[in-house]
């Protein structure tokens, strides 16, 4: 078997045949996010918490455990047996590398990753590497778990140098893998002077090539994959080289405009939204891989007799979606996997010990909407409108679009801070406390929650992908 390669708008097989690349991602495994695994705040904030209350070694057993009950050979066999053929796996870099100890690999990174990499090719499915969360935070969210909405990467070139460098340790350790589909150097960047980022894409590049020419670069447009506008004749540089974006669209979360009903004018705005974030590729026939899409679920403990109206609106969305990306013959990889019920393909089942566990708490987090992705905060609005109405008043309009604006408008910037940074710090602590005295036994019951066979599956989302999971050779 031979490397995939990109060849003008298409990735092809050593044959030169068309590869169309579709599937989802293991979200919340290798990075951990709060809304998949139900925790507030950053991953580093859990993991320093629970090594407190229980110890390093409990900890430690927790986690991995968990990395290993939540992709195990039963999910990727479920996977194949979709029609799918792809799976973007996002890892972050402390599994690799320890802040306090920069520059030496930690070898035991690999030990799951390898694992699930040779399952899913066992399969006969691809994978892409992500390096979901850089040194210093490569962006504003929660999901580049550095604590911060400051993206510190961009400001440090010693962060970079260290991204550069464990992108080589990751080449040199994959290099003859071939069914590793490419490399997804950095996800979701956001670089407010625009430049840096192209920049800092020459450097991985010159240095993944240097021990790795064979595999294919996915590269993601800045301000959360969704422009290039600043990149200019950089692909020129960039042999085998895709561009990635994320074409998530409002009208599949809870902050939606209006009632998604497939209207004319409702599809010429997922088409626009599309096309601007591509805008770039196409100009240059360049290759374009939708690396996160997908809207959300409603789920019946918080939504109610409405849940079922919410969740036949959000398939409406996805058909949508794939009806467009169907005719440009688009890989994708849509969001996401596995979580606790509000996006997976497969989610933990209510009644398992971590869901039983964790269900006040739960049910607290959606209320107070202390995550960022999808949040519904109608309960809290009153409390945050007052300071929103503050800024608006006194700060001239001028000066209230911060970047990462549009993406984040002022309303988007305060619930970042207030909600998702300050109230979520002091809900880490009793997060922890939840598995206080727990024996070991009782730890990996509760990460096994986790597994294939403690998860139900969304009939619904897993129908529609598999119905679209291959097109027709031109």
């Amino acid at each position: 078997m031979a490397y995939l390669k990109v060849s003008g708008t298409k990735l092809v097989d050593q044959n030169g045949k068309e590869i169309i690349l579709r599937g989802t991602a293991i979200g919340g495994w290798m990075n951990m996010e709060n809304f998949i695994s139900g925790y507030p705040g950053c991953e580093f904030q859990i993991r320093a918490a629970l090594a407190e209350v229980v110890g390093n070694e409990k900890s430690e057993f927790f986690f991995d455990k968990f990395l290993e009950y939540f992709f195990s050979e039963a999910d990727a066999k479920f996977f194949a047996s979709l029609g799918l053929n792809c799976i973007r796996i996002p890892f972050n870099y402390r599994h690799f590398e320890d802040d306090m100890n920069p520059r030496v690999l930690k070898k035991e990174g690999f030990k799951h990753l390898d694992r699930v990499i040779d399952l899913l090719a066992k399969y006969g499915i691809y994978t892409i590497l992500d390096l979901h969360t850089a040194p210093g935070g490569q962006n504003t969210d929660w999901h580049s778990d550095a604590g911060t909405h400051i993206a510190k990467f961009w400001e440090h070139k010693d962060f970079q140098d260290r991204t550069v460098w464990l992108w080589e340790e990751l080449a040199k350790h994959y290099v003859g893998n071939t069914w590793i589909a490419g490399y997804n150097p950095l996800n979701e960047p956001t670089d407010p002077y625009h430049t840096r980022i192209v920049d800092f894409y020459d450097r991985v590049y010159t240095a993944i090539r240097a021990i790795d020419p064979h595999h294919a670069l996915f590269f993601d447009g800045n301000t959360f994959a969704s422009d290039f506008s600043h990149f200019g004749d950089a692909h020129k540089r960039w042999d085998n080289s895709a561009y990635s974006i994320h074409d998530y669209t409002l009208f599949g979360f809870p902050s939606s405009p209006e009632k998604y009903v497939g209207s004319e004018a409702q599809q010429r705005r997922l088409r626009r939204s599309y096309e601007k974030k591509r805008e770039w590729m196409d100009a240059r026939g360049l290759c374009v891989w939708n690396g996160e899409w997908g809207p959300v679920y409603a789920r019946k403990q918080y939504e109610g007799e409405l849940t079922d109206q919410i969740n036949e609106e959000r398939y409406h969305v996805l058909k949508d979606q794939l009806s467009i990306y169907n005719k440009d013959r688009l890989s994708w990889s849509i969001w996401l996997y596995k979580d606790i019920g509000f996006q997976g393909m497969v989610y933990v089942n209510l009644d398992t010990p971590y869901m039983t566990l964790f269900k006040d708490f739960l049910a607290q987090k959606h209320r107070l909407a202390i995550d960022a992705w999808g949040a519904d905060e109608t309960h809290v609005r009153p409390v945050y409108q007052p300071l929103i109405d503050l800024l608006q008043k006194e700060i001239p309009a001028e000066h209230q679009n911060l970047y990462p604006f549009p993406v984040w408008k002022l309303s988007d910037r305060v619930g970042r801070l207030a909600r998702n940074v300050l109230v979520a710090e002091f809900l880490v602590r009793p997060w922890a406390e939840h598995f206080r005295g727990k024996s070991l036994e009782e730890l990996d019951a509760i990460a096994k929650s986790f597994s294939f066979e403690n998860c139900v599956h969304r009939d619904g989302l897993n129908k529609i992908l598999t119905d679209n999971a291959k097109l027709v050779a031109e």
